[in-house]
């Protein structure tokens, strides 16, 4: 079944004279059934997203049929939503009569993310050594041997290098990977040496162009490459202690938002995370519709070889490749008018009327398809019926869907099982249409698929027409005719699901439907401007880049050249060191914010080598002129860098940490007031307090309102810019008040006091 099977002697790990080696147990594998997301709604809300068809074959087909190729023997399948339908195709497969290769089911109902399900698989106690840890919608031709090995070298030197996480780099852009795969921009930081995974942050863009490092990430490694060209796998090898750390932190829900990067901020048990790069093979997830897109499409090109059509439909459903990259089953009814373009795949039994045209789509097994119709780069599951005239473009259509003729599918629509769609209607792009109601209440990504089904009734087959669909289906299509949207037309079933409230970016980047020019122009134009600096040579490193004490050094390209479609990162991030206080500071995107770095150095600096106050004047004035910076950032820098100083004093109480404030203004209230030279630089002082109060320094809100009695009494604020500030908040929301109510007495008793002396 499946792949080219590669003997187990192949796997190096195996043909260790280690005794322990020799008495080893079978490679097992954990394959994660459920992905947790509801991003495939409708359409998982009745069939579980690993039974989906991607090139007309489910998609655990391709997960079994790489691990069955590297060696793996035992494989437990957990599975959550639709349990039953996964168990039933599991068991009908030929999969359980493989020899020398398990696969075994656990089901549970109450997990709700990746983590409940590997606490449940400690508990069963069925791991008994390292193991692959895969999710089922996960695609890949790799081989493991190398990996393998590597992962046992370093567990048998250091016990605490407990992961290998797989990744990829990538060639192409951040904005261009992420229009091909719909995902959010990854950045990692890696030892080049150890090839240790140090930092894992998804979704950066989002953070519009600001990323911190920890400095002690940089003090504590010699040297790390910085990437955000690279592409996480989702192909991980653990050892059993990643089982026994979920059990032991419940709050580890997400595999990479939680447990990875819990386990590099965990500096007192030092679990290690290392990673495995492949070059020349092949491994992504699909993670939502344009993924899915992209997915199918490397398949029909065989980047996935041997995970291809030719070779995984076998049997009955036994399908030829031709050229142009046409795969063609041999039981189909073509007529002769009809023109199949190229990267096509025609499922059995299929029927196709006369002057139609398919290009770059999958049409599924028995289809019937009408005379002057127009398929483009769309998915048409089992058991479509498409009339004469209609258009479909970029669309995905499930089992058992009706279209009348003439009716047209705008770009990105996706058509639930069984929806009849009426004669001569246009559904709208990005339209979701299912014959169940949209959910009133939305669920994070981490609930359940079937959070909003109140039960788990199997489908029929995967491979028939789904007679029960689940629990809220149970009427005939004769009744839901007459509960039909008007979106439909007359005939039509189903409901047309709204865009939920702040999820219109969602539908774009996550649909099968090209990028919208404008979008890629608006996404590059909008990376460039929050993103446009560059180092003070004028250059900047590369998408991939290994910072070493003494400077930034080139970065160490695949192909020996710099890939121009990278200029997006060389604007990201540059690393320089502070020669006087020995320390190393990321350039978070600005010169603002570097400047206030360079001053904090500075300011610490003074503290511990008891600088005059007139030495640190000349050094801050110096920075200031180097980065052109107002009075306001000056004074809004070391107002910053004395309360990070006052927070590092240990202290028992509130009344501790204030005494504490009172001594580091007392001790560097000139410096401070060097420069506040008006009300601007005041206000800026306190809207500087108000945000670290807010951010970064919580421990100091409770004291906002003495510690700005204590400012006015210092003569450092004046009562006119205190009085400023309050009137800037006046018609702010009420989140960007909280303070200006906290200090409503002292206000008060200002505006008093100004209207008596008045």
């Amino acid at each position: 079944m499946g792949a080219q099977k590669k003997s187990a002697s192949t796997v190096a790990a195996r043909t260790s004279d280690d005794p322990e080696e020799l008495a080893r147990v079978p490679l097992q594998a954990v394959l994660l059934a459920d992905s947790f997301t509801t991003k495939f709604r409708p359409i998982t809300l009745e069939r579980p997203k690993v039974l989906l068809p991607l090139a007309n074959v489910p998609m655990i087909e391709y997960a079994l049929s790489w691990l069955e190729s590297v060696g793996v023997e035992e494989v437990f399948v957990f599975c959550c939503a639709h349990a039953k339908q996964v168990t039933n195709y599991l068991q009908s497969s030929p999969w359980f009569s493989q020899p020398n290769f398990s696969v075994a089911t656990i089901e549970s109902h109450n997990s709700v993310s990746a983590g409940d399900a590997l606490r449940l698989i400690y508990e069963r106690n069925v791991i008994h050594g390292d193991f692959i840890l895969i999710s089922g919608d996960t695609l890949s031709n790799m081989s493991l041997t190398r990996a393998l090995q590597e992962h046992r070298e370093r567990k048998k030197k250091d016990s605490n290098a407990v992961m290998t996480m797989v990744i990829k780099r990538s060639k192409l852009s951040p904005v261009t990977q992420q229009s091909r795969l719909g995902t959010d921009e990854l950045f990692m930081a890696i030892d080049p040496d150890t090839k240790q995974l140090l930092f894992y942050e998804e979704n950066t863009y989002h953070l519009k162009g600001t990323l911190s490092l920890d400095k002690t990430l940089l003090i504590d490694n010699p040297s790390i490459t910085l990437h955000n060209d690279m592409q996480d796998c989702f192909i991980d090898i653990c050892s059993p202690e990643v089982l026994s750390l979920f059990t032991d932190n419940f709050d580890y829900q997400h595999l990479r938002r939680h447990f990875v990067k819990g386990l590099l901020v965990d500096d007192i048990m030092g679990y290690k995370i290392y990673t495995h790069e492949i070059h020349s093979s092949y491994a992504a997830r699909v993670d939502n519709y344009r993924s899915y897109d992209t997915i199918s499409k490397d398949i029909i090109q065989r980047w996935t070889y041997p995970l291809v059509p030719d070779v995984l439909l076998l049997g009955s459903s036994a399908t030829k490749l031709e050229r142009e990259g046409i795969y063609r089953a041999y039981e189909i009814v073509q007529s002769r008018s009809a023109q199949i373009g190229p990267l096509t795949v025609i499922g059995n039994n299929t029927r196709i009327g006369n002057n139609t045209t398919i290009a770059n789509s999958v049409i599924g097994k028995g289809c019937s398809i009408g005379s002057n119709v127009l398929i483009e780069g769309s998915y048409i599951w089992d058991n479509v019926t498409v009339e004469d005239g209609c258009q479909l473009r970029h669309s995905i259509v499930c089992d058992g869907v009706v279209m009348k003729s003439g009716s047209v599918l705008s770009p990105g629509v996706v058509l639930s099982f069984k929806v009849v769609v009426g004669q001569n209607v246009t559904v709208p792009t990005y339209s979701k249409v299912s014959l169940l109601l949209q959910p009133t209440k939305q669920d994070s990504d981490e609930e359940l698929e079937y959070a909003d089904n109140n039960s788990d009734v199997e489908a029929s087959s995967i491979a028939g027409t789904h007679n029960n669909l689940n629990g809220e289906l149970t009427s005939d299509l004769s009744e839901m005719q007459g509960s039909a949207t008007e979106e439909l037309g007359s005939g039509g079933v189903g409901y047309i699901w709204s865009i939920c409230e702040g999820a219109s970016e969602e539908e774009w980047r996550h649909s099968i439907a090209p990028v919208p020019a404008e979008k890629l122009v608006e996404l590059s134009q909008t990376m460039d401007d929050d993103l446009d600096f560059s180092n003070q040579d004028g250059n900047a490193p590369a998408s991939s880049g290994e910072l070493k004490p003494g400077g930034v050094s080139d970065s160490d390209d695949e192909d020996g050249d710099a890939n121009n479609d990278s200029a997006y990162f060389e604007k990201e991030v540059v690393f320089q060191y502070s020669i006087a206080y020995k320390d190393v500071f990321p350039i978070f995107l600005n010169n603002t914010a570097n400047f206030s770095l360079q001053v904090e150095a500075t300011f610490l600096r003074a503290v511990h080598e008891n600088v005059k106050v007139d030495h640190v004047i000349l050094e801050v004035n110096s920075l200031k002129l180097s980065y052109n910076m107002e009075f306001a950032a000056c004074a809004g820098a070391i107002f910053y860098s004395m309360l990070k100083l006052v927070l590092g004093t240990p202290y028992n109480s509130s009344a501790e940490l204030y005494n504490a404030v009172i001594n580091v203004i007392n001790t560097w209230q000139r410096l401070l007031k060097s420069y506040l030279s008006g009300k601007d630089e005041e206000i800026e002082i306190i809207l500087k307090f108000e945000e670290m109060c807010s951010e970064s320094a919580k421990e100091l809100s409770p004291l906002f309102t003495k510690i700005l009695c204590l400012l006015y009494d210092k003569d450092m604020i004046s009562e006119d810019a205190i009085l400023d500030w309050e009137s800037e908040k006046k018609y702010a929301e009420e989140s960007d008040r909280v303070f200006v109510k906290q200090a409503e007495k002292f206000l008060q008793w200002l505006r008093e006091a100004s209207e008596e002396e008045d």
